[in-house]
């Protein structure tokens, strides 16, 4: 992964953390009124939170584990998408308890807290994971850009399935989304500084 990637995380985090000292401010209220009021009902976008389900990530990242074990042998690859999906979907549960936010007043709503929002952040993390694992060796420029493009606008429609089901607030999507990239980029830092550490330590046998 191009490493001018990695200072956005920087970015993310802090917009995570605007977001959160602002919960009770009028620009996040009217921004998530506003949200709210533009997308509440959109049938469209409400279909892709199945996306975002745990059972439906589950199945996904076990097939992403097998394919990078069967097919590539690649433990720390494993290892890679163990961290940043179960490790994100922990991490996520333990900030929602942290942070104590309610979700949005609706019939028949969701018992767990609302900030930030898991499918937003966890979209965004085994997406962009098997994204990376596509791209890794992809030498056109042209298909990483494809399955890039696709990653995001995939995120995206997840984290605005939650606001259009009133399952979020927008701040809970924008601190998920923002959050997820930051954790992302952790995992991708760790994985590819490892990567050339092997990859030294093998040429020097």
């Amino acid at each position: 992964m191009k490493k001018f990637f990695y200072p956005l995380a920087i970015l993310t985090f802090a917009i995570f953390f605007v977001m959160l000292a602002n919960l009770n401010s009028n620009w996040v209220t009217r921004l998530d009124i506003n949200a709210s009021n533009l997308l509440k009902g959109n049938n469209f976008l409400e279909f892709f939170h199945y996306f975002g389900e745990n059972e439906f990530i589950m199945i996904v990242t076990l097939l992403l584990l097998l394919w990078l074990w069967i097919y590539y042998h690649n433990y720390r690859g494993m290892m890679f998408a163990l961290i940043t999906v179960a490790g994100g979907n922990v991490f996520n549960r333990l900030i929602k308890e942290w942070v104590h936010r309610p979700r949005p007043i609706i019939p028949h709503q969701l018992a767990s807290f609302s900030f930030p929002s898991g499918h937003a952040m966890m979209g965004i993390l085994y997406i962009f994971t098997i994204a990376y694992f596509i791209t890794e060796f992809e030498a056109s420029i042209k298909r990483k850009v494809t399955v890039w493009s696709c990653a995001v606008i995939m995120t995206i429609l997840i984290g605005l399935s939650r606001i259009a089901g009133s399952r979020h607030f927008a701040s809970d999507v924008i601190a998920g989304w923002a959050m997820g990239y930051t954790f992302f980029i952790l995992i991708v830092i760790w994985y590819e500084r490892r990567k050339r550490i092997i990859k030294h330590h093998t040429k020097k046998a």
